[in-house]
């Protein structure tokens, strides 16, 4: 039997062992040394918020008397402001390579006002506020910013949720390829790319300083008879020009209310206005001022006799309770809309393509709301069933043409129970003949018709049916009744249809009801709103942002702004926290975005779809505020060229104008770039964590 023995080991394997444990305890030290000198620069010296992925502190932190690092808060605003925080060494951490005004010397001359320290102070915690305050409600944020993007959130089975369009999920990119998306449906890539130099060029266009993109043509020649589109036909490559100024330049418009009765002549200048004006008299050319005489009105017995006679044909029109939103077709004098203002009633003047006095541009400049599109074949953009009144003076549109489309598109559009004003001269007997017929066709009925021999005009009052009993009753089923599957709502680039829309009877379907009066109606929200806690809080949200920063912490003369615009409204909740003011606002809802727009309308405001890929629908230098809320963040990357978003900001507002962009900081950083390269200047700006807002002014600057 062999013999087992242990060999006795040697004091090699022990010095393997220590040598070993050594190692590793050196490359734990080295490891740790380099991971936290990494982590302490994080903290402390950040001064550029670009390749951050995730927040650096809470904003908990906002809250304590200790300076946050530069990254998480920085503030500045221009020398018309009462407060600047700046970081010396930085302009909000971006580099700029185009040719820009030195806005570091403006900070230079900013810090010299030590007599402004304490109101800078206060203005300081009012803008802090705000954003502090939404961090307070970030969870409804985000399932708002969600809700935005399409996301399902308790609304499944709502159609009024629905995206305007169809092809939102079609994405393209400058070289018109389809773009590749993450696996939670974003796009890669950023909107805007930094660090490029821009070189901006005058448009050389026919119209000149008055150009509309997708409405006036582009080169005017010989064989062309007009300067517009009979449709929305937009230029092949990307608004990307600067529209000039007037001739004669231009100056800071009157302001509200001054500008009712009178505007600057040269900033509406126009070489048909001049012969416009000699053959009327409801308006005059004083010289500097184009005036508005207020006995004097298109309608001859005078504007206040014109609607005295509408309410003693009807009087269950009550303007400013049970009427707050009128469409008015056409623009004149605008002394329709002023008169109804003064009741409280919303107008919105829609200018016809073929306004080539660009009476439109001078209701924009007295303070009037008032929008341009054509008006042929195809859908305006206005959802269904929407519109208290819709009212067309001495009108001249034949609603009978073409199997009537035009009219059936105010049947679209007009409210269950809403009323149709139409006043035409006397002597079109035929079309009014033609008339009586398309409107018993669609079982309109004649409320009142009356012949005004002061006003030298027949003024017919219709009223739409609240109720689809009546089309089963009609002898002849023309026009027919639409098929189920034809969305009523669906208008971006969609023909009219031929067709009458069923009248909507159940409570979950917007326009079955008539909205609660004014003013009321602002604070009643619809039945067929599945959540209406979200506009609760939508509506809290910018009641608290508009009083606490908006109005006072950002140094913004609200005498001098009247026409706003909200470039991605939702609920209508800046709209409804300025409504006390003497301002308006123009609600665009994308057409990527959920459809919102008839709840806008409930409450008795206005709006419009629109793709901002494509430029607006309203004359250059219009606008006095754009307010665009996470605008560019939400584009999806749709636009080939987002930059052209910016330029058209450019043209639509005045000079002199602000803008005010609340986004993320991967946005506003280059969108900064852009402001500067058109030689604007950047009012405020104030980040916090990945969130800012940019507070801009356009300047009169030309390439």
């Amino acid at each position: 039997m062999p013999i087992i023995t242990r060999q006795a080991k040697g004091p090699t394997g022990l010095w393997v062992k220590m040598t070993a444990v050594t190692i590793l305890g050196l490359c734990f030290i080295f490891v740790w040394t380099v991971f936290s000198s990494s982590s302490s620069s994080v903290t402390f010296q950040r001064e550029s918020f670009e390749d951050i992925s995730e927040p650096v502190s809470s904003f908990s932190n906002a809250n304590k008397q200790t300076p946050p690092p530069k990254s998480e808060k920085r503030v500045e605003v221009s020398k018309d402001h009462k407060f600047h925080q700046n970081d010396e060494n930085k302009v909000n951490g971006s580099s700029l390579n185009s040719p820009t005004r030195p806005h570091n010397k403006e900070v230079a001359r900013e810090k010299k006002r030590v007599h402004k320290k304490e109101d800078s102070k206060e203005n300081v915690n009012q803008v802090q506020g705000s954003l502090e305050k939404e961090d307070e409600s970030e969870k409804e944020l985000e399932d708002k910013e969600k809700e935005e993007e399409g996301l399902e959130l308790d609304h499944e089975s709502d159609d009024s949720i629905e995206s305007v369009d169809g092809d939102s999920e079609m994405l393209e990119d400058g070289n018109g390829e389809e773009l590749k998306k993450t696996s939670k449906g974003k796009v890669k890539g950023p909107l805007f790319e930094s660090n490029v130099n821009y070189r901006w060029k005058m448009c050389s266009t026919r119209s000149k300083h008055n150009y509309i993109p997708c409405i006036d043509i582009e080169v005017g020649g010989g064989k062309v008879p007009g300067y517009r589109h009979t449709e929305r036909s937009c230029p092949r490559t990307s608004f990307m020009c600067m529209v000039p100024l007037p001739l004669e330049g231009y100056e800071s418009p009157v302001p509200w209310p001054d500008s009712k009765l009178k505007i600057l002549y040269k900033n509406v200048a126009h070489p048909k206005l001049a012969a416009y004006i000699k053959k009327h008299h409801w308006l005059a050319d004083s010289g500097e001022y184009l005036t508005f005489p207020q006995n004097q009105s298109v309608f001859l017995g005078g504007v206040q006799h014109y609607l005295e006679s509408i309410e003693e044909m009807v009087p269950d029109i009550e303007w400013g309770k049970n009427i707050r939103v009128v469409l008015d077709i056409g623009c004149t004098d605008s002394s329709f809309a002023a008169a109804l203002l003064d009741k409280d009633v919303l107008t919105l003047s829609l200018g016809l393509k073929d306004d080539l006095v660009d009476l439109a541009q001078v209701a924009l400049e007295r303070g009037f709301p008032a929008m341009v599109s054509p008006f042929g074949k195809r859908r305006l953009p206005f959802p269904s069933q929407v519109f208290d009144v819709i009212h067309c003076a001495r009108c001249s549109i034949p609603w009978h043409s073409n199997g009537g489309k035009l009219l059936l598109e105010m049947n679209r559009i007009l409210r269950p129970g809403g009323y149709f004003i139409m006043s035409t001269k006397h002597d079109r007997i035929e079309e009014e003949e033609a008339m009586t017929a398309l409107t018993a066709s669609i079982c309109w009925n004649v409320l009142a018709h009356k012949s005004d021999d002061v006003g030298e005009v027949g003024v017919r009052i219709y009223q739409k049916p609240e109720g689809n009993d009546i089309y089963a009753l009609r002898r002849k089923k023309i026009p027919p009744i639409c098929k189920e599957n034809e969305n009523p709502d669906a208008v971006w680039h969609v023909p009219i249809k031929t067709c009458l829309h069923t009248i909507p009877i159940g409570i979950e379907q917007h326009g079955a009801e008539w909205p609660e009066e004014w003013p009321k109606r602002i604070e009643t929200y619809p039945d067929w709103m599945n959540n209406k806690d979200k506009l609760i809080a939508d509506t809290n949200h910018w009641n608290a942002i508009v009083n606490k920063s908006y109005l006072n912490g950002m140094g913004i003369d609200w005498t001098n702004i009247r026409n706003v615009m909200d470039m991605k409204s939702i609920y209508g909740g800046l709209a409804a926290a300025l409504s006390k003011h003497n301002v308006w606002v123009m609600n665009v809802v994308p057409v990527h975005a959920p459809d919102t727009l008839p709840i806008i309308f409930e409450r008795g405001f206005f709006g419009v779809y629109h793709d901002w890929c494509e430029s607006f629908g309203t004359y250059p230098r219009t606008y006095d505020l754009l307010h665009a809320d996470h605008l560019f963040s939400r584009l999806k990357n749709r636009c080939k060229q987002p930059v052209s978003i910016v330029v058209e900001m450019d043209r639509i507002l005045r000079p002199g104008g602000l803008t005010i962009i609340r986004d993320k900081v991967e946005i506003l950083n280059p969108l900064e770039e852009i402001f500067r390269s058109l030689h604007w200047e950047i009012r405020m700006t104030f980040y916090q964590e990945k969130e800012g807002i940019i507070c801009a002014q356009k300047t009169t600057w030309r390439p």
